[in-house]
């Protein structure tokens, strides 16, 4: 549980980090929201470099976490329900992120 909350943490920073220059170039807000891009970029990286396996094995296992809170986010803060399919992707994308996480060691 703590490996898939560290993954739903660092998926959180990468989300917010490109939210808001997002926000910034999109939506015509203030060039300040680049202050707090880059540091939630910088924590997002830094995030990464806490899990105790090859990192290759984590960038891959982490994509199958970031498509699930990306749905969330898609939910939560543009206000647009997920259909079947989005919901369906992510389950398989988390199941992939389980087997290559939880994968027996030797």
């Amino acid at each position: 549980m703590k490996t898939f909350l560290l993954y739903v943490v660092t998926a959180i920073a990468e989300i917010v980090g490109c939210y808001f220059p997002y926000r910034w170039l999109k939506e015509g807000g203030s060039p300040w929201l680049l202050v707090p891009g880059a540091f939630s970029l910088a924590l997002f990286a830094w995030l990464l470099t806490l899990h105790a396996t090859a990192a290759g094995r984590v960038y891959a296992a982490y994509g199958g976490v970031y498509i699930g809170v990306a749905i969330g986010w898609l939910w939560a803060v543009d206000r647009i329900r997920p259909t079947v399919w989005d919901l369906a992707g992510a389950a398989i994308a988390l199941a992939g992120m389980g087997v290559i996480a939880f994968q027996p060691r030797g």
